[in-house]
């Protein structure tokens, strides 16, 4: 009889996939609209679009490193073999906890870039609750000479600078800062601003030993007018992505709802990752697991606050803070959180418990994930905790290394 190793071996060989046996050296963006209110959920598919080249992941195509919110997998319509998986978070997800979701219905665009599939494809997205559980789900099948599948990217392509080219650009991980509310006459500000915060992020471990595998671009999104939009305030700017403070009536919360013109300025662009950079000096700025960061470049505290958003986006990094006055309820207790840097000590396992003894700085510090109770870090203190401190800790450098790797090596 075979062997049980002998058996996960051959069975891991049949799950692997070349990148060239199913998908085309294209992008498919997928449109989507999510809706509803606290309690439901719906998802809409709102457009088809092909990109000229694949920037994303060509191996492990079926593994995820983090489970994220939501997830997007891809399958095989033939074989419904998965091709293709990725996960993320949605401001959506997030408004549905603001006392606004209790009395309102609201709709939110959303992005998701996959691979071009060579054959007709399944593909399924679904969101998940707080306690990691599916709370919404859709398949819809993509044909790729759908003559509906709208191409961009293949002229008129935003003007961009390349910043650093990566050791291996077939193996890499692709970055572009985009500018906000930058007028044409500051494009040269912006890049600046973008080389300051490409400096920023290599300046902190695992960043900076890892930089070779970073392709970064710096793309010239023009605006009307400077800075971003501050509601609170009563100042409202024509800007190339509409971005504004006051985000769930949260006063330092920078974002914008706008993904559809964000991913159209940057067709054609070699990006995966995106960082927006506003052109203000207020502080503010936010971060969504693989959908994008914005972050304002001349506050004192720029540079930190950039790292610390990218933390979140790319990293998949969870904020070690806690609210004194106003816990938020993100993270249920009797629930591990999928995040690698937090813990409620449900499930510990796999995160930085091999830290502990090794590191006698390493430890459970209570407090963590909005909530002063319950949630733990694993040092005192980190770049996901504060703008002070110059450094992330080695908890959260080892996930992000981990998530790195996994993607270069």
């Amino acid at each position: 009889m075979m062997s049980l190793a002998l058996l996960l071996f051959f069975g891991s060989i049949a799950m692997a996939q070349n990148f060239n046996d199913y998908f085309q050296d294209k992008t498919l963006r997928i449109d989507y609209i999510f809706s509803g209110d606290h309690n439901t959920q719906h998802i809409a598919v709102d457009e088809l679009i092909v990109e000229p080249r694949w920037y994303g992941k060509r191996k492990r195509l079926a593994d995820l490193p983090v489970e994220g919110n939501g997830q997007i997998t891809v399958r095989d319509h033939k074989t419904q073999q998965v091709i293709y998986r990725n996960s993320f978070s949605t401001l959506f997800q997030e408004w549905q906890q603001e006392p606004e979701a209790l009395h309102t219905e609201k709709s939110f665009e959303n992005v998701f870039l996959v691979p071009m599939p060579k054959d007709t494809a399944d593909i399924t997205i679904d969101l998940r609750d707080n306690r990691r559980q599916i709370s919404a789900s859709q398949t819809h099948q993509v044909v790729p000479t759908d003559i509906l599948i709208r191409p961009l990217g293949y002229r008129d392509v935003t003007p961009f600078e390349l910043l650093q080219q990566a050791e291996d650009t077939t193996n890499c991980i692709h970055l572009a800062y985009l500018a906000e509310g930058y007028r044409p006459e500051e494009m040269d500000v912006f890049i600046a601003d973008a080389r300051t915060a490409m400096e920023a992020l290599f300046a902190h471990e695992p960043y900076k030993s890892m930089r070779r595998y970073f392709n970064i671009v710096a793309v010239k999104s023009p605006s009307v007018d400077s800075g971003a939009s501050e509601p609170g305030k009563g100042i409202w700017k024509n800007t190339a992505l509409h971005s504004h403070w006051d985000t769930n009536y949260s006063e330092r919360y920078l974002t914008t709802s706008h993904l559809k013109d964000m991913h159209d300025l940057l067709a054609g662009t070699p990006y995966e990752h995106i960082l927006v950079l506003v052109n203000s000096d207020r502080y503010g700025g936010g971060g969504i697991l693989n959908s994008y960061i914005l972050s304002t470049m001349h506050n004192k505290w720029s540079k930190p606050v950039v790292v610390h958003e990218f933390g979140h986006s790319f990293a998949a990094l969870a904020d070690e803070y806690a609210y004194e006055n106003d816990e938020v309820n993100m993270y249920p207790l009797d629930v591990e959180p999928w995040e690698k840097n937090i813990t409620t000590k449900v499930d510990f396992h796999g995160k930085w418990e091999n830290l502990i003894g090794k590191d006698k700085k390493a430890g459970l510090y209570e407090g963590a994930g909005y909530k002063l109770k319950g949630v733990y870090r694993g040092y005192y203190d980190c770049r996901m905790r504060t703008n002070e401190i110059p450094e992330f800790c080695p908890a959260c450098q080892q996930a992000t290394r981990q998530l790195i790797e996994f993607y270069v090596k």
